[in-house]
């Protein structure tokens, strides 16, 4: 007898017990009341190159306090480097709406030797030569402007050429070697006066880096200016008038620029065209490394002029260490590619967090 056994019902399925992963997972950081540890971060990330160019100088001060300590060498360090100053702030000011430029040391050239031919060859007033050779550097700034923002030429490309172009004209202007102006000691205290143990040219500096800071941070003209140099589009449909803006950082780059070449010339009474180009590495260095201070990511004026004493500071310490002149390539090479890198890393970092 056969019998059709069934087979007994299965019951419902039963899930397992679920398990609450928040339980088994460690607690989070309390967060700090206080808010000290960011603020300490925030500082540490803003001046942490303020701290490297500290340990730097107590660092030579270890190593020879006779002739790092010494006053002569305070005024070496920041009272020679007055030039960079203004043609860095040429560069910045490309650099900040999204430009780039690499005639500024070009231009520099070309007025400076505008004021030594003028004067020294042809017996022009030296204060007429100046603003001849300013309006000039200017003019350089308008023609990028125009092939730049007007015919939409990549900006490399266009600064390079015309850099170039301003040395080759410089080169026939001087015709061979370097050319002087006729010794004038009003046209010399311009930028050699000495103010409190240091020449009037570097408080010049300070007050053209502080002016460039004021206009970038606190007032309207400022924020364009950022705002055009982080996304273009976004500013144009907001408003701005992005290439008057961008037009005008090129006709600032020139004028800083013809200034600089006035500095020059009055401190050192006369310019060899074929240095100038001995000036754009250094301006680019300390211009990319400003981009590690004050304001991580961003180039901004008073991270430039630290950048520009460090690297001195950094050459000259060297320098009295009894190493020659070629440090000084190696060391401004090397900041360059240091800085560029540093700044990509932290542009990285900021739009991935």
């Amino acid at each position: 007898m056969q019998t059709n056994a069934q087979p007994p019902e299965a019951g419902p399925a039963i899930d397992p017990p679920a398990i609450d992963q928040s339980a088994t997972d460690p607690p989070p950081p309390a967060p700090d009341p206080s808010g000290r540890g960011s603020r300490l971060g925030s500082l540490g990330s803003r001046y942490a190159l303020v701290g490297v160019w500290v340990a730097m100088a107590v660092v030579y001060l270890a190593i020879m306090p006779d002739k790092f300590a010494r006053t002569t060498s305070i005024q070496a360090i920041f009272g020679s480097q007055q030039l960079l100053v203004f043609l860095a702030m040429a560069a910045l000011s490309t650099l900040v709406v999204g430009e780039f430029d690499l005639s500024v040391a070009s231009v520099m050239g070309i007025a400076a030797t505008i004021i030594a031919a003028l004067n020294g060859r042809h017996g022009v007033d030296i204060w007429l030569a100046c603003l001849v050779a300013v309006l000039a550097a200017t003019a350089c700034g308008a023609v990028n402007a125009f092939f730049v923002v007007v015919l939409r030429v990549p900006s490399l490309v266009v600064t390079l050429g015309t850099g170039t172009l301003a040395i080759g004209i410089a080169k026939l202007l001087a015709g061979s070697g370097a050319v002087s102006i006729i010794p004038d000691e009003a046209f010399r205290d311009l930028t050699q006066y000495g103010v409190l143990g240091m020449p009037v040219s570097f408080w010049y500096g300070l007050v053209l880096v502080a002016a460039f800071a004021y206009v970038c941070s606190c007032t309207p003209l400022g924020r364009h200016l950022m705002f055009v140099g982080a996304s273009r589009e976004v500013a144009r449909l907001a408003g701005i008038r992005v290439n008057r803006i961008r037009a005008g950082s090129y006709l600032t780059a020139g004028f800083l620029a013809g200034l600089a070449g006035v500095v020059l010339v009055s401190s050192v009474g006369g310019f060899n065209p074929t240095d100038a180009a001995t000036y754009l590495l250094p301006t680019l260095a300390a211009v990319f490394l400003s981009t590690a201070v004050v304001q991580p990511g961003q180039f901004n004026a008073i991270g430039t002029i630290i950048s520009i004493y460090v690297l001195e500071t950094g050459i000259f310490g060297l320098q009295l260490l009894g190493l020659s002149g070629w440090i000084q390539d190696v060391f401004y090479g090397g900041g360059l590619v240091f800085a560029v890198a540093l700044a990509t890393l932290v542009r990285r970092h900021s739009t991935t967090a």
